[in-house]
């Protein structure tokens, strides 16, 4: 009896949690399906009444060739700001201050964090003026006798993934680092005395210490990037043309530009299921390798 009672008192207890779940999870999720196989429109005959179409967005998706070049910028972009860029360096900057004393580690780290801390609308237009035609970086090179480059013309996507990894990087820095000095000391001085070089104790001991937080950083670091739009659309717009539309970019534009909501209700899936398999992925890596 007590222990129904004490039961029923807990489910009490979380009830308003569970209803607002529900009201802002939930819910919009289970719309977002919903939505995804009607004809939603803002405008026209469709934003009047809704109709059932099945897979048809899809199908339009799937032979949409801009659809096709999003995908495959997205892939690009996330590959490089997040996986190479994001991962590695934050990894690499947490190792080299690994070994530093309290207050470098404080100096540096508040330089890197700022980067992260700031929104990136903010981001966004600091890059603009640093990469653009009369911008630092130009100025720079005009001053070394070169000429100047159109960076955000000629090399588009190169420029966001930059501002990307400038942006995020300090997040992955600040879970290495934590992880990083949960690793005994002992065990790898140890390591230093049978004669393993810093090389090999990384290889052999750190990283498989540390192996649960690269999986999670990953899989955090990923969807985050799957998500980014304020900084692709502040610095290009996803242009040149399409070269920097990524998914989020050419979702906005079929929803809110061409206002065709079911359409873009149905990219936002695709967008969840990549963030879905790309963290099976990390966590079965992780698996196979325990």
């Amino acid at each position: 009896m007590k222990k129904d009672n004490k039961i029923r008192g807990s489910f009490l207890f979380l009830l308003p949690a569970w209803i607002l779940l529900f009201i802002f999870f939930v819910g919009p999720i289970a719309l977002t399906f919903y939505f995804a196989f009607t004809n939603l429109a803002l405008t026209g005959s469709e934003a009047q009444s809704i109709k059932f179409v099945g897979f048809q967005n899809f199908v339009t998706m799937f032979e949409d060739p801009n659809f096709k070049t999003s995908l495959i910028n997205t892939i690009v972009f996330l590959v490089f700001s997040a996986v190479i860029g994001q991962q590695v360096l934050g990894f690499i900057l947490a190792l080299l201050m690994k070994e530093k004393n309290r207050s470098f580690r404080r100096i540096i780290g508040i330089i890197i964090i700022a980067g992260w801390v700031t929104p990136e609308i903010v981001v966004a237009f600091c890059w603009v003026a640093f990469l653009s035609d009369n911008g630092t970086l130009n100025t720079i090179l005009n001053g070394l006798g070169l000429e100047s480059i159109t960076w955000l013309y000629s090399f588009p996507m190169v420029s966001v993934i930059i501002a990307n990894i400038w942006h995020g990087t300090a997040f992955s820095m600040l879970v290495f680092q934590a992880s990083l000095d949960d690793v005994p000391k002992s065990i790898e001085e140890a390591a230093k005395i049978d004669g393993a070089t810093r090389f090999q104790t990384l290889l052999k001991i750190v990283l498989p210490m540390v192996k649960g937080s690269i999986v999670t950083n990953m899989i955090l670091v990923t969807l985050q990037t799957l998500g980014v739009f304020t900084l692709i659309f502040a610095m290009t717009g996803g242009g040149p043309g399409t070269s920097t539309q990524t998914l989020p970019i050419f979702m906005y534009n079929q929803a809110f530009v061409n206002y065709q909501l079911g359409y873009g209700t149905a990219i936002s899936l695709i967008l969840l299921v990549i963030g879905i398999i790309t963290s099976l992925i990390y966590m079965r890596s992780m698996k196979a390798n325990v």
